[in-house]
């Protein structure tokens, strides 16, 4: 837990910092290779801000313009890498493939996603329960929605911290077993219901995401139709504890997954979700690199 700490104490200084106009170089002279293999908005910008903020220097690589498109060996291409920069953020599809290029790695290597976990967006989200709530120990939080890799990691979240999660998942978009399992062994108070209402019941902190992840949009009417009954909408809301919070990891379908008026409402926290992941990053990279 000590680690999660460091990270939250650290994202939360250099946030006081920056809004005070501090400048950080503690990055000077450093290069961040940032590995996207998915499109992205808040993870490309923030891992880049950060890095510039820091005073290193970010190097995005789309892996469809370097040897990896040509089978270049994931293990060769590690330890290239290793020889050029001073770290790397990789976000793409598989898990195995970061955990890979990690091994071969002799710098610092951060996943920024994958499609079983998304652990520096749970950092920041987690920075963010804390602002709100001062602790996130003795919360309960709601996942409402798909059983994703932000689902696996609030669950491994949850596991590591001993908050209570209740995830609310349609019968056939369950987080993977493993995982779950797992979890529950470390921590009971995580569960897992079909109904969204029993899971957002009195519930801290409510949690969605899309329904159709990156890759899945050829789904995206099945699922929806499996997934109309878990939007987190007023009458979700009206469930959970008065002063709940209401989270989402961006982006949003409006109308779908969450309503309008409530990502827009009062309850909504998804604009310092989204800001925070700056800081997070920063404390990542403050952490690992420095």
């Amino acid at each position: 837990m000590s680690d999660y700490k460091l990270l939250f104490d650290r994202a939360a200084e250099l946030k006081l910092r920056h809004k005070q106009g501090i400048l950080d170089r503690s990055l000077l002279g450093k290069s961040i290779g940032l590995i996207f293999d998915k499109p992205s908005t808040r993870t490309r910008i923030s891992f880049e801000v950060a890095a510039i903020q820091l005073g290193g220097t970010p190097v995005f690589i789309s892996s469809g313009d370097t040897q990896m498109a040509r089978n270049e060996p994931i293990e060769d291409t590690a330890r290239v890498l290793s020889r050029y920069l001073d770290g790397v953020a990789f976000r793409t599809f598989s898990q195995d493939l970061v955990e890979q290029f990690a091994a071969f790695a002799d710098i610092p290597v951060i996943n920024a996603l994958t499609d079983k976990y998304h652990p520096c967006q749970i950092l920041s989200d987690l920075m963010t329960v804390i602002e709100y709530k001062g602790s996130y120990e003795g919360l309960k939080v709601a996942w409402i929605g798909d059983g994703n890799n932000m689902a696996h990691s609030w669950i491994n979240a949850a596991a590591a911290l001993g908050f209570t999660l209740t995830l609310a998942c349609p019968e056939a978009y369950v987080p993977d077993t493993e995982i779950f399992d797992a979890a529950v062994q470390k921590n009971a108070s995580v569960s897992l219901t079909h109904d969204p209402k029993k899971a957002a019941l009195g519930a801290d902190v409510i949690n969605t995401d899309v329904w159709a992840s990156m890759g899945q949009e050829d789904e995206q009417a099945e699922r929806q139709a499996v997934f109309e009954t878990f939007q987190v909408n007023k009458d979700l809301l009206a469930v959970a504890a008065e002063d709940a919070i209401v989270m989402h990891c961006l982006p949003a379908h409006r109308g779908e997954e969450i309503t309008e008026e409530v990502l827009e409402g009062p309850r909504s926290v998804v604009w310092d979700q989204a800001e925070n992941k700056l800081h997070m990053h920063k404390a990542i990279l403050d952490v690992l690199l420095k």
